[in-house]
């Protein structure tokens, strides 16, 4: 298959990593977690000290930092700081707090844009995010907007984070969600919103596997005319 970009965008919790990962891997291609990226300059602000609110401080923190995205075995990428796999680490409640904050920053928008433009430049790549139709890849031929009801989104990110340890109810998550929902709609750089030639997907009563062959479905028409 020829150079092929696949935009999916939509709020916290949606499903978008999940189903993402799967489309590339079902494609072969590359799934480019933006998100990741975010949460990855939020792990370094909270181990060196760093407000999110501080946006030069955040900045000085990428230009003191080396940070390192490299293809795994599973056609993902794994994040690296200073040279150390912190991937695993990327997910935890405080990570998850503090990233929406710093992601309104729009010069921290800009130079996180810029890394995700040059991969999608250089190869084939589903990425999932909140500006990806609209912002980093505009041009993308397969732009989706994937959403849920915010119930079953905190319900979801309840189970996902059950399965790593955490223990959060529904209703902390809820409230939680819909403060991001919030901040990222109304955030005056890039804020999330569906792009006017995306497909939406409402993934409320649909399991993952349904979610990924409507995409793939999608994919097929728009390259086989």
């Amino acid at each position: 298959m020829h150079h092929l970009c696949i935009a999916i965008d939509g709020p916290a919790g949606a499903g978008k990593s999940t189903v993402a990962k799967e489309v590339a891997r079902r494609l072969g291609i590359v799934y480019v977690d933006t998100g990741a990226m975010y949460r990855a300059v939020a792990w370094l602000a909270l181990r060196h000290g760093v407000s999110p609110a501080d946006e030069q401080g955040l900045i000085r923190l990428l230009r003191q930092h080396e940070l390192r995205f490299e293809r795994n075995g599973h056609g993902m990428f794994d994040v690296y700081v200073d040279g150390a796999n912190i991937t695993s680490e990327l997910r935890t409640p405080e990570v998850s707090a503090a990233v929406s904050q710093l992601s309104a920053h729009p010069e921290i928008r800009r130079i996180l844009t810029e890394w995700q433009r040059s991969f999608s430049r250089s190869q084939s790549v589903v990425m999932d995010g909140r500006d990806i139709g609209t912002v980093v890849m505009p041009d993308a031929p397969v732009k989706i907007y994937l959403t849920a009801d915010i119930r079953e989104r905190a319900r979801r990110r309840a189970d996902e984070l059950a399965a790593k340890g955490f223990s959060v109810s529904v209703e902390e998550l809820l409230h939680s969600l819909r403060e991001r929902d919030e901040r990222d709609t109304s955030r005056a750089c890039a804020p999330l919103r569906r792009p006017d030639d995306a497909i939406c997907i409402d993934s409320t009563d649909m399991t993952v596997d349904e979610v990924v062959e409507r995409i793939l479905s999608i994919v097929r028409q728009v390259h086989h005319g």
